[in-house]
């Protein structure tokens, strides 16, 4: 186990804020002396299954951590999850019935382990503690907090301000979170800046039951490959977890160089030391083109095998260094009946090849789609298609049809 001063270098590596620094170092001291891992705690409130890097910001810190010796205990919100966490949202959400939670928590469930390390992980359902808990025990809970301190929170006040409905259910929604800090004993608590309330109530639920205050890491919103608006699938500037490697590749390499340190630091496990040089890299006039190349293989082999990962770069060489069609891509297979062009719309834009048929229109009007080489117009959105056609869409990216 390194040194607890090593540690807190590595834990505080793009991080937003640490709540707190003096705190955190106290319980990395006793952890050391006392060969006891410290308990990681993440709560997922299983709404929204579909995880990219910018959820895999919390992911990837907790497996920094994990590596370092320590215990992560990931929080199902089974039971949370049916009020759903008021975070950013301009009213009260749809309660989630037991089937949508249980759907949700195994595709979490499946999806974590493609960044977190099983064997030092926990996964647990906070309906396992809060479903137990009596009408008086909900009342003290409740006393634990004031009315005053809940409209504190960014979503309650504005909501207040302007008339919206606020359920009183929904006040309970960060409490149950901190009451799952107290069941657990937990040392550290992960989110993004948006969970700051939530994290903030756990330590003071903590303190209020005599046990030691967590400490709150909270990590950034990653911005998506726009470079400007968060990552968020409904803007279409994702990079999926499950996204094929040369897909993944491609939208790496498609960031703004401004935003390559902040990728090598919050998506990636580099140590500290190595984006250092990195960055001095940057500021010594290196092609940042060369170091994104760099970026986009480890990220790629974050989530994909070597073979994968080779793929991809040849891939990527081969369409957009060389301007040429590469050998390995994409296969679509056609669906019963749709052969043409247009009928095949449907199907890229739900394989995720463009956001919308509007799009694919647009990129057409503009000369952004080819035909095996041949740009095509909306006259040729009738063309049939035969076993392995390949069409390229926009600059760079190629499918290949099967029939």
């Amino acid at each position: 186990m390194l040194t607890p001063k090593e540690q807190m270098r590595i834990i505080c590596k793009g991080v937003h804020q640490c709540i707190n620094e003096e705190e955190l170092l106290a319980k990395l001291e006793r952890s050391f002396n006392q060969k006891e891992p410290l308990i990681i705690k993440l709560g997922l409130d299983p709404s929204a299954p579909d995880i990219h890097l910018g959820h895999g910001v919390v992911l990837r810190k907790i497996r920094q951590i994990q590596e370092l010796g320590h215990k992560a205990v990931i929080v199902i919100g089974d039971f949370t999850g049916k009020i759903g966490d008021p975070a950013g949202k301009s009213k009260g959400r749809n309660l989630l019935t037991d089937e949508q939670v249980k759907e949700n928590a195994s595709t979490y469930c499946e999806q974590i382990f493609k960044i977190l390390d099983k064997e030092r992980t926990v996964v647990t359902f906070n309906s396992q503690w809060l479903s137990k808990l009596c009408f008086e025990d909900v009342m003290k809970l409740a006393a634990s907090t004031t009315v005053a301190r809940m409209l504190e929170r960014d979503e309650f006040e504005k909501r207040f301000k302007h008339g919206v409905p606020i359920g009183i259910h929904e006040f309970f929604y960060p409490l149950m979170q901190a009451y799952d800090s107290v069941e657990l004993h937990a040392d550290i608590e992960l989110g993004g800046t948006d969970q700051t309330f939530n994290i903030l109530m756990g330590r003071t639920l903590q303190k209020s039951m005599g046990q030691e205050a967590q400490v709150a890491l909270l990590m950034p919103i990653l911005e998506g490959t726009d470079g400007v608006e968060k990552m968020s699938k409904s803007l279409g500037n994702y990079i999926g977890i499950h996204e094929p490697a040369e897909v993944m590749f491609k939208k790496v390499m498609e960031i703004p160089d401004h935003l390559i340190i902040r990728y090598f630091e919050l998506a990636t496990d580099e140590h500290p030391d190595e984006i250092d040089k990195i960055r001095q890299q940057l500021s010594e006039g290196e092609n940042p083109r060369d170091i994104k190349f760099k970026l986009a293989e480890i990220i790629t082999a974050l989530y994909h095998s070597q073979e994968e990962v080779l793929k991809a770069v040849s891939y990527y060489e081969a369409a957009f260094r060389k301007k040429s069609t590469p050998d390995d891509i994409p296969t679509m297979i056609l669906a019963i009946g749709r052969e043409t062009v247009n009928d095949t719309i449907p199907q890229f834009v739900a394989m995720g090849f463009v956001k919308s048929r509007s799009e694919f229109i647009r990129l057409l009007k503009q000369g952004g789609i080819r035909l095996n080489e041949e740009k095509i117009v909306e006259d040729d959105l009738n063309t049939v298609l035969f076993n392995n056609d390949v069409l390229k869409i926009g600059k760079k990216l190629f499918v290949r049809v099967n029939k």
